[in-house]
């Protein structure tokens, strides 16, 4: 289709796949680009950057609104929804109640596609996370918790709840009222950039949020991805419709920028925390164990600062996280520059073979050359950054789960301990972890940043336990959230998943995962072909050739040959 002199609506403009699209197209001399974000701001800052870029070459406009709404609750934070008695019941009459000319005319995007009548819409927003991340298994145990209460005003509470984040419902009504809306409009082509819903990775994907492996909310998240391509997939084939396609990177969109500053989680920032070794919290066996009931670690009147990589709607990440989500072999990246071009070649005409509504199984865009070969200039601006500021980069809790920060904060504690694997290698478990217990307590920043993401230390007698007490707002590890009975059981499972743990066991676990990296760097004999990933000249080294104990390195090899959570497909 040709895109001169068309009017363009990119919905989620506001994004960075949104916004290198919006780039793309600009060379392409469109008669209008309009800009859709979630907020008002939002829309009026991407707009006022574009039309710098293009001169003023081309006409800009904006559109706003939360689209999967009726118009009246478009502004409305989905937690104010939620909490309110009439919107809620307005929300389950627009998704569940038959499809009228009412409900379809009161909707924010029918609103939007009317007003700016667009000749192609261009689709960016995460329609799954945006239906799934409601989390219908959060609402339904407080449901159930309700019920058993026999608490019937929160039981009311909770059913309304309940029934207004029923994700195919919500999801059915959408493709209802975007097809509805583009017929009657005249919108000749729809183009949706989608998701798989773990960039790319299998159900062995090792990044959930301390959820059971893999996580019903992830997989809830695949889920309605593959119903919404499906669901489009008939839409391209409905007679008098506009041609549909969908494109569905594989790997993680990335990057929108690079920088150094406050580090902030869903829109606040997160306060500093201390517990000085000399203040554990004693475990005592068969007793319980409430964080809400407890006062510990003391807060410091300071925020968390670091070096980060700013990956769009995915939040911040920190250097480590980064180099561990994008080892090969684990979720890798993609660029929305590229992705911007298939876009661009789709809308056109022109065969890409990434087109998920043409070729649902050979169309995913995995990682690429130019992400995999610009990751390194990533790293080394971020170590820059390190040493100029002098922040801390190890792992912020927004990648998720507690066990990758866990994993990394272990990690970071050992290479500031003994650096090298081999000098790791060569002390005996039990003096390791007197050794990196010693530098916990010489370093309070790292002590504060780790008990400030959530992430407990459990000091090497297996007795002692450093953590904070968030604000209730912040508690979302669920060591902090429920109620258990400290025994050996449950001391082993928050350390396997969301604790730090200094004991000389776990050591020892580490001793084994050094010995197996030092073999997995030995080539077989002379052999230099490309058949193996884990190449000896790509490891991080000393100066003397040692291998280093990198962070971010080695929880990539944790997650691909000891959690078995390596990508299939690229």
């Amino acid at each position: 289709m040709e895109i001169r002199d068309k009017v363009v609506l990119i919905l989620g403009g506001a994004g960075q796949v949104g916004m290198a699209i919006a780039r793309a197209l600009i060379p392409q001399r469109p008669s209008k680009v309009v800009i859709a974000s979630l907020t008002k701001n939002e829309s009026l800052e991407a707009v006022e950057i574009l039309r710098k870029e293009s001169n003023n070459s081309i006409e800009f406009d904006i559109a706003y609104g939360n689209i999967f709404v009726r118009e009246s609750l478009k502004d409305k934070p989905w937690r104010e929804i939620q909490s309110n008695i009439e919107d809620q019941t307005a929300v389950m009459d627009d998704i569940l109640g038959e499809m009228t000319r009412d409900i379809l005319e009161r909707s924010t995007l029918y609103q939007m596609i009317k007003r700016t009548k667009p000749d192609i819409i261009i689709d960016t927003i995460n329609t799954a996370t945006a239906l799934a991340y409601q989390d219908v298994y959060t609402t339904a145990k407080e449901a159930r918790d309700a019920l058993d209460a026999d608490n019937p005003d929160e039981i009311k509470n909770t059913l309304r709840k309940l029934i207004s984040t029923l994700y195919l419902p919500q999801l059915v009504r959408h493709i209802q009222i975007l097809y509805e809306s583009m017929v009657q409009f005249g919108v000749g082509l729809y183009l949706k950039v989608g998701t798989t819903g773990t960039g790319g990775m299998g159900l062995n994907i090792p990044y959930t949020h301390g959820e059971e492996r893999p996580s019903r909310v992830l997989l809830s998240k695949s889920a309605i991805a593959g119903a919404h391509t499906l669901l489009l997939f008939l839409a391209d084939r409905t007679p008098g419709g506009p041609i549909v396609k969908e494109i569905k990177p594989a790997a993680l969109i990335a990057w929108k920028g690079i920088s150094a500053g406050t580090i902030r989680k869903h829109g606040r920032d997160i306060p500093l925390y201390d517990c000085p070794p000399e203040k554990a919290y004693k475990l005592v066996d068969n007793t319980i164990f409430d964080l809400k009931e407890l006062s510990w670690g003391e807060p410091k009147d300071d925020v968390l600062r670091a070096v980060y990589v700013d990956t769009g709607e995915n939040g911040v990440f920190s250097l480590e996280e980064f180099k561990a989500i994008t080892t090969l072999g684990q979720m890798e990246a993609v660029t929305p520059e590229e992705i911007a071009q298939v876009v661009i070649d789709e809308i056109r005409g022109d065969s890409t073979s990434f087109d998920v509504v043409s070729a649902l199984d050979a169309s995913v865009m995995g990682p690429t050359y130019r992400a995999g070969f610009l990751r390194s200039f990533v790293i080394q601006r971020m170590k820059n950054l390190i040493q100029e500021k002098g922040f801390n980069s190890v792992a912020f809790e927004i990648l998720g789960p507690p066990r990758l920060s866990k994993l990394l904060y272990e990690a970071e504690l050992l290479k500031r301990t003994f650096h090298t694997i081999p000098r790791a290698l060569q002390t005996p478990p039990h003096k390791m972890a007197l050794l990196v217990e010693n530098t916990l307590e010489k370093n309070q920043q790292l002590r504060m940043e780790m008990l400030s993401v959530g992430i407990p230390v459990l000091m090497s007698d297996g007795k002692r336990l450093l953590f904070a007490r968030r604000p209730d707002s912040m508690l979302d590890k669920h060591w902090e959230k429920s109620r258990w009975v400290i025994n050996e059981n449950s001391i082993e499972h928050w350390t396997k998943t969301e604790w730090i743990d200094l004991r000389p066991g776990n050591m020892e676990t580490w001793h084994n995962r050094f010995r197996q990296i030092l073999e997995k760097l030995e080539l077989p004999g002379d052999d230099t072909s490309s058949r193996f990933d884990l190449l000896p000249d790509l490891w991080p080294r000393t100066e003397n050739g040692e291998p280093i104990i990198d962070p971010g390195e080695c929880v990539g090899f944790i997650f691909i040959y000891e959690d078995k959570g390596k990508r299939k497909k690229r």
